[in-house]
């Protein structure tokens, strides 16, 4: 465990400033920074007495008895407080790192993939959590019934662990799910994202492989073996582990309700779609592995509500939903709308995406949108404009947006008040909304709007 002073240098991160907590609430003397801390952060920061005094990067902060200093991805390389570190030789982890240094005598449980990744770590910890087992966490998202996304202990044998690919810190380039040594991993799936750091799909593929050789000998892979590209890589490996496949459980639909084969009859569950039946059967493997039955699993899953923002229900009535999901890249698009329009046939779909990340502007990348959007009654894609001009060099348009998801019938729309007018003049009375992004929409309050 780690013990001392602790400084975070980007505390506002999602997963930065939940660890920040934990090491307060394990006894760690923690301070942090950061130019700029956002809700939810900045409200859980301040009700741990953690919010910085002042918003900024102050070098003075950085002193000898400082223990440990852990660097976000926000910072930059030429961080005042950063170099004051190096300059007086204190010891710099990423966050991936320190979790690695805290769990090297438990046995780490890693969840890769491009897409679930959330999902599947917050399915097991939900029927853990229903089971009274305790297991040290690191979690990328909320879910009802834990306070905190990361938790630290000395009494659990097992970690846990949502494994990013994205990079370690702006010192270390190194994907974040190579640092933890898994003992048990699990990968869910390929499809390129992250085009600002991985330049092309074969170069993106690389960091897979090297996931798989970074799992301790005699370890665990469970894998999507419905992903054919994943399915030949791991067949493919010659690393001294277990493979183990998994694929999506059986099912069935009755008016808007999805229902589990068991032994033990028909069970209805909260979720729905063939994404989230796939990110199932990877829990359930990994539940098993951490003794589990089935029986116990499917029982604990039935009342899984979702991690937050993953095809989150936020709004229904008697003729409308709306649903809000965390989609960033093509692949978690098309899945996420094949889910809702398999699930409410009878519905009216409008589907809403935001263009956000640094591949979704990028003039190449957009390209992989092709199609993506097919399936929905009512196509929009938005993106801010300021946004835009901060993160790419790209012209977006109207044209290149309907040539690249290959639809003349996308509506596009860049800007604050031409969307909440979009909302406001949706004329129908039988309709689900769905809202995806890695973003905010601008933080459009569509509750508000469709309200009024």
């Amino acid at each position: 465990m780690i013990t001392g002073r602790v400084h975070f240098i980007a505390i506002g991160g999602s997963v930065m400033h939940n660890l920040a907590i934990a090491l307060k609430n394990s006894g760690c003397i923690v301070s942090g920074s950061d130019d700029k801390i956002y809700n939810p952060s900045r409200d859980r920061l301040l009700a741990n007495d953690l919010f910085p005094e002042k918003e900024g990067w102050f070098p003075e902060k950085i002193t000898n008895d400082i223990d440990y200093v852990i660097l976000g991805m926000h910072a930059k390389k030429d961080n005042l407080e950063l170099i004051k570190a190096q300059n007086i030789g204190c010891k710099i982890y990423s966050y991936p790192e320190l979790i690695y240094e805290i769990s090297q005598n438990k046995t780490r449980v890693v969840i890769g993939g491009s897409h679930g990744k959330t999902t599947v770590t917050s399915m097991i910890l939900h029927v853990l959590n229903s089971h009274n087992n305790v297991i040290d966490y690191l979690l990328g998202a909320s879910i009802e019934g834990f306070d905190n996304m990361v938790s630290i202990s000395d009494s659990s044998d097992f970690f846990l662990i949502e494994g990013d690919e994205y990079l370690s810190s702006p010192i270390d380039l190194t994907p974040k799910f190579h640092k933890y040594k898994a003992n048990i991993a699990v990968i869910t799936g390929i499809a390129w994202d992250h085009i600002n750091v991985f330049p092309n799909f074969e170069n993106y593929i690389l960091q897979f492989e090297k996931f798989i050789e970074s799992i301790v000998d005699g370890g665990v892979l469970v894998y999507n073996e419905e992903d054919v590209l994943l399915k030949k890589l791991v067949l493919e490996s010659n690393k001294p582990i277990r493979k183990i496949a998994y694929s999506k459980c059986n099912h069935f639909n009755i008016d808007g309700i999805t229902y589990l084969e068991s032994d033990e009859g028909e069970i209805p569950i909260k979720i729905f779609g063939n994404h989230n039946l796939s990110n199932l059967g990877a829990a359930q493997k990994i539940c098993s592995l951490l003794g589990i039955f089935e029986n116990d699993f499917f029982n604990s899953i039935s009342e899984f509500k979702g991690a937050s923002k993953r095809l989150e229900l936020i709004y229904r009535d008697n003729t409308k939903s709306i649903f809000k999901d965390f989609a960033h890249s093509p692949s978690k698009l098309l899945a996420s709308l094949n889910a809702v329009k398999n699930q409410f046939s009878n519905k009216q779909i409008i589907a809403l995406y935001e263009l956000h990340t640094f591949s979704s502007f990028h003039s190449e990348f957009i390209k992989e949108y092709n199609g993506c959007m097919d399936g929905a009654d009512i196509k929009v894609v938005y993106y801010d404009i300021e946004v835009l001009q901060k993160r790419s060099k790209t012209i977006i348009s109207r044209e290149l947006i309907q040539n690249s998801f290959n639809d003349n019938e996308i509506i596009v729309l860049n800007n604050k008040k031409n969307l909440s007018d979009f909302i406001k003049d949706i004329n129908s009375e039988n309709y689900i909304l769905l809202l995806m992004s890695s973003g905010s929409f601008s933080s459009v309050d569509f509750l508000s709007l469709i309200n009024r």
